[in-house]
């Protein structure tokens, strides 16, 4: 990639006529954008994650104001002529600038002498790499990536921790856009390993994320399985982060037909995600796994799940499959199938709810024990439309096997006997329950007390505020008794 600086006189000679209500739009985003830079010198000079933060916060309200124009402001106003990293920002904004006005009533500090910290550095580029993912312009973006990763790894310091993962994320994302997924591995496995190094929690949780969702977008299960098996995620990481690597192996586990596991994470990757109108797509997404995860399970899930506002239209596809599953209908559930191949294919669950073949016929099987106390397996086997009495004595068998039905067969003489339905409250089913709910709130409890916030070394300045007062109050004291003294002094004389 060529990096050209464009010229002001090019700027200046291309502008189009604007209101001067842009110009002061564009102005008060250039002082909000400037502003953050006062936060992150918070941040760096106080050791205090939290104006970082509030600066991130800040970032999906302040990049829908941001225009070339704004860029080229603040780049201009931040950088001498002589820092290398102006030429990579005005060459990447270049193209676009022709289009929108320059304000020329923007004043420009040219001075030659600044030191620009890193953390305004790279929220600067990371300014401009969502732009330019706005804009849709992916070989721009992907080239200016390239260029932001570099400047990222000529710094080593604790500080750009949150803006890394942010970097990160965003040259991920260009690389799925361009097809190159596995190409960006290499470089994402050594950032993983120097930010394990360095301690950078949250940019281990955002990498080791990204590599999950890469592997399996490529189908590559086993690696992801064996990258989170040596592995240790971040607690400390953003709610955010967590909810997506739960997701992630939710999916891991259900691919490995360990639906219990499944189920327990994409639950917990629900109740972590945040309940927003722009995580939308992420519980949607999460909502039909679960759904597939507990049709697999052999649980019905709840009409309520299927009828909220945000999920009523993508999971009709799935209120269609546990319709028939509920029912225990093979050609419905074949239909079903046929019909929503195309949105179950784009979701990536269409090889799960496959699988789910078998959980149909098992569902049909136990509604026919619980209608029949006696039934001969021909019988089952036209009502199932198997293929033979062989095949359907078998998958009664394994049924048996499996306790979803209580039931015995008679061999010799061909038919299936159900036994006498026992009282739930006498087997494990209501202990198991309330382990689970207990479990749940243990875990809730103690994430609620990681997640509160202290003021560092607060407890010195109480501790130092409690001698002041007990020194003066032995002051008050002694003054008072000496005070006493001298009032019967004077009394005794009289």
């Amino acid at each position: 990639m060529t990096l050209t600086e464009p010229s002001l006189d090019h700027l200046l000679n291309n502008k189009p006529s604007v209101s001067n209500v842009t110009f002061e739009g564009q102005a008060l985003t250039v002082d909000d954008v400037l502003e953050n830079f006062v936060y992150l010198e918070k941040a760096v000079s106080n050791f205090d994650p939290k104006y970082m933060l509030q600066v991130l916060r800040g970032l999906p309200s302040l990049r829908k104001n941001i225009t070339p124009t704004v860029l080229y402001k603040t780049i201009e106003t931040v950088y001498p002529k002589s820092n290398p990293s102006r030429a990579v920002l005005l060459s990447a904004i270049d193209g676009h600038l022709s289009e929108i006005p320059f304000d020329e009533s923007m004043d420009i500090d040219k001075s030659d002498t600044k030191t620009i910290l890193p953390e305004i550095d790279i929220f600067l580029h990371l300014l401009v790499q969502t732009w330019l993912l706005h804009q849709n312009d992916l070989t721009k973006f992907k080239d200016f990536n390239e260029e932001t990763v570099k400047k990222l790894a000529s710094y080593n310091r604790r500080s750009l921790d949150y803006l890394a993962a942010k970097v990160w994320f965003y040259y991920s994302w260009g690389k799925e856009l361009n097809n190159e997924l596995e190409e960006a591995r290499p470089l994402l496995l050594n950032a993983l390993r120097s930010a394990t190094l360095r301690h950078d929690m949250e940019t281990q949780a955002s990498l080791i994320t990204l590599l999950l969702r890469s592997y399996l977008a490529t189908h590559h299960v086993s690696q992801a399985e064996n990258l989170v098996s040596k592995i240790t995620f971040p607690e400390s990481a953003a709610n955010a982060l967590v909810a997506r690597y739960f997701y992630y192996l939710a999916k891991i586990n259900a691919i490995k037909l360990d639906y219990s596991a499944a189920h327990e994470h994409v639950t917990a990757a629900i109740r972590k995600a945040p309940q927003t109108p722009l995580a939308a797509g992420f519980l949607q997404t999460a909502q039909k796994l679960n759904v597939v995860v507990e049709l697999l399970m052999g649980v019905i899930p709840e009409k309520s799940v299927f009828k909220q506002a945000f999920l009523e239209k993508p999971l009709l596809p799935y209120f269609d499959v546990a319709k028939a599953v509920r029912i225990g209908d093979i050609i419905q559930f074949s239909e079903t199938i046929k019909k929503h191949s195309a949105s179950l294919k784009k979701d990536g669950t269409y090889t799960l709810v496959l699988r789910l073949r078998q959980n149909v016929i098992k569902t049909g099987i136990r509604t026919i024990s619980l209608s029949y106390s006696k039934i001969s397996l021909k019988d089952i086997c036209i009502k199932l439309q198997l293929d033979s009495e062989e095949s359907t004595e078998h998958i009664i068998a394994k049924a048996i096997r499996d306790g979803v039905i209580d039931a015995t067969i008679d061999h010799e003489h061909g038919y299936m006997q159900s036994n006498e339905v026992l009282d739930v409250y006498s087997t494990l089913q209501p202990q198991e329950a309330f382990h689970e709910r207990i479990k749940f709130c243990i875990a809730l409890h103690n994430d609620s007390v990681k997640a509160m916030r202290y003021v560092l070394s607060n407890h010195n300045t109480d501790l130092k505020n409690a001698e002041q007062a007990r020194e003066r109050e032995k002051e008050l004291a002694n003054g008072l008794q000496s005070s006493d003294l001298e009032d019967d002094d004077g009394n005794f004389d009289i």
